[in-house]
């Protein structure tokens, strides 16, 4: 038996305000679908496509996350798609970058929500080397 991911849910304050920093992070469109809550999506929402819900609730965060999304850059490199996530309202959480180029950082979204930036696939040694497999 399998099944698809339908939705990663984001319990919010503000879930117009929060959409918006993860469809300007992301690239991707947002959509008002059942007012109060918000869909971002790569494209025109279809079915068995993986989207992001944001849901308003009235209580805020109160501990770290338990799942976290690991964002990988497709058309900047990592250290640009950190710079972009600062400007956009992002929050730095820890900085795990190293001398070598390995690492990632964790950043908190304007809720407070973490989320890490690693290294764009062009960032990375050749799948194969010695380099690759240690990170």
């Amino acid at each position: 038996m399998t099944v698809l991911i339908n939705n990663i849910t984001f319990d919010c304050g503000d879930a117009r305000k929060l959409a918006e920093f993860w469809a300007n992070l992301l690239g991707w469109q947002v959509f008002y679908d059942d007012d109060p809550e918000v869909l971002v999506t790569p494209h025109f929402p279809a079915h068995g496509a993986t989207t992001l819900l944001f849901i308003p609730v009235p209580e805020g965060k109160t501990a770290k996350n338990r799942v976290h999304l690991d964002l990988e850059p497709t058309d900047v490199g990592r250290d640009a798609q950190v710079e972009q996530a600062l400007a956009l309202g992002a929050t730095l959480v820890g900085d795990h970058r190293k001398e070598d180029g390995t690492g990632w950082v964790t950043l908190a979204d304007p809720e407070g929500n973490e989320f890490c930036v690693e290294r764009s696939t062009s960032e990375r040694p050749a799948p194969g080397t010695k380099a690759w497999r240690l990170g």
